[in-house]
């Protein structure tokens, strides 16, 4: 049985609003350096805990030398960059690398290491060459009917890049929440504790990201405060569950948020998905008729 599902968001009913930099460290983490000592006596540039990367100085006889270190269980796309004049660099700033799972790369050299205080460090989960493979996605929800109060291209959230091919599932707050696929746990945020307004672009929220193994990754948002129960770096099987639904982050109404990116450069974007759903096979359409590519 194949569904086709064209939805708007009803008046009241659960959505979000998840745009870059709406949850920390999970679409774009970027940081000034916060002034951290360092063992040699330098200054440490770090993004945000959640985005898993820190840049870490190394005192050379010439000069300093520049480390990314990512923490996570997957590759992370960064971007270094300097809100001052550019100090001397090789290769000069700005500059991009892939760090892989775990890995802490030499990413610069610097012939002052006074600059490093300057240095921004911006990264992205996900490595820019994903290729996504067709695979059909299992509902995300036990035991909830299907219930969608936002999908492709719905007009409240739906609209940029990173959310075009989102679709929020109404559920009630502690509805277990199944992986829709292999993979391994990438990040997750389990502190939030409460709903903000929806148009609070900076409200922190529950989530669980899981890389897949042909480099996209599933998001699953809005989680209740605690409801994680997977650790990072786990690997996931399709129908395991893994945290439990909830109403934090910016959020009208209890609802799970899911959506599948890929890193198309330093941004995350979301990609058309098919999902065997409580009744079949689910079919979205964005909203106003189009296909997904």
């Amino acid at each position: 049985m194949r569904q086709q599902i064209r939805v708007r968001r009803p008046a009241h009913a659960g959505a979000c609003l998840l745009l870059a930099l709406a949850m920390a460290g999970v679409a774009v983490a970027s940081a000034t350096s916060a002034q951290t000592p360092h063992a040699n006596g330098l200054h440490r540039a770090t993004a945000p805990a959640s985005s898993g990367v820190t840049l870490h100085p190394r005192a050379m006889p010439d000069g300093v030398e520049l480390y990314a270190h990512n923490a996570l269980a997957g590759p992370v796309e960064v971007l270094l960059t300097t809100a001052a004049p550019a100090p001397a660099t090789d290769p000069p700033l700005p500059l991009r690398a892939t760090i892989p799972a775990y890995g802490r790369v030499p990413i610069a050299r610097l012939a002052d290491g006074a600059a490093v205080a300057a240095l921004q460090l911006h990264a992205v989960p996900g490595t820019p060459d994903a290729r996504a493979r067709d695979v059909e996605y299992v509902y995300p929800l036990r035991g909830a009917p299907l219930r969608i109060t936002q999908g492709f291209g719905g007009d409240f959230s739906h609209t940029d890049d990173e959310n075009r091919y989102a679709v929020d599932f109404a559920a009630d707050e502690g509805t277990p929440v199944l992986a829709a696929r292999d993979g391994v746990v990438l990040q997750f945020e389990a502190g939030a504790s409460t709903a903000a307004a929806p148009d609070n672009r900076s409200a922190r929220t529950n989530f669980v990201r899981v890389l897949h193994d042909d480099g996209t990754m599933a998001l699953y948002a809005h989680l209740q405060r605690g409801g994680v129960i997977v650790a990072a770096g786990e690997r996931v099987r399709r129908g395991q569950i893994i945290a439990f639904s909830g109403n934090t982050g910016a959020s009208s109404g209890p609802h799970l948020h899911f959506a599948v990116h890929a890193n198309r450069g330093l941004r995350l974007e979301s990609l058309p998905f098919r999902m065997f759903g409580p009744g079949g096979i689910l079919h979205f359409t964005l909203l106003g008729g189009q296909e997904p590519d």
